[in-house]
């Protein structure tokens, strides 16, 4: 049985993407990309919000060539994986070109759920408004936040939908340039 997981990068406010949208800050090194690459390994189901969706379907037609390892083990990563696209906005004619990727209209815990307790790959929830109705609903098995040493005073919160969640700490790790790296549990 798979698990259903769900990780992104922030600032140490607690943002995903500055007042402009930008995340330009929390661009990962070559330790952090690796990081999470191997956070993602096991995922056979990528869950995501039409947002993180746009921009994560660059690797659907990156040129590899001069990229870095960690890119590249990414890339394989992204492109063995099914994707599915929780959007009210998008056409199906939008993902025409996208490999392994269909549209749902709303977002279903008891799907995701059931799509993880199918296979033995985990489902990655992706986004912080799918992450915090995966995290209401109690889905999520797994957290991993990688911390960049940043203040950018508002934006996109990590968490945007208010839930009261217990959380275990089972990892921390330091990374260069002072990121740091949290991986938590839902306490029983």
């Amino acid at each position: 049985m798979g698990r259903v997981v769900y990780g992104n990068q922030m600032s140490l406010d607690g943002y995903v993407a500055d007042r402009e949208g930008r995340f330009d800050w929390a661009v990962p090194g070559e330790d952090v990309h690796s990081a999470v690459n191997d956070d993602l390994r096991n995922v056979g189901t990528f869950v995501l919000g039409r947002r993180v969706w746009e921009v994560l379907r660059a690797w659907d037609v990156m040129d590899l060539a001069d990229q870095g390892d960690a890119v590249r083990d990414f890339a394989g990563i992204w492109a063995a994986a099914d994707k599915v696209v929780c959007s009210r906005t998008l056409a199906e004619e939008d993902l025409a070109d996208a490999p392994r990727t269909r549209l749902s209209r709303t977002f279903d815990p008891d799907e995701v759920r059931a799509l993880a307790a199918a296979s033995d790959r985990d489902v990655a929830v992706g986004g912080p408004e799918l992450a915090s109705q995966a995290l209401a609903s109690g889905i999520v098995d797994d957290v991993s936040l990688h911390v960049h040493p940043v203040v950018v005073g508002g934006g996109t919160p990590a968490f945007p939908t208010p839930v009261l969640l217990g959380l275990e700490l089972v990892e921390q790790r330091a990374y260069d340039g002072g990121v740091v790296g949290l991986r938590y549990r839902p306490r029983a």
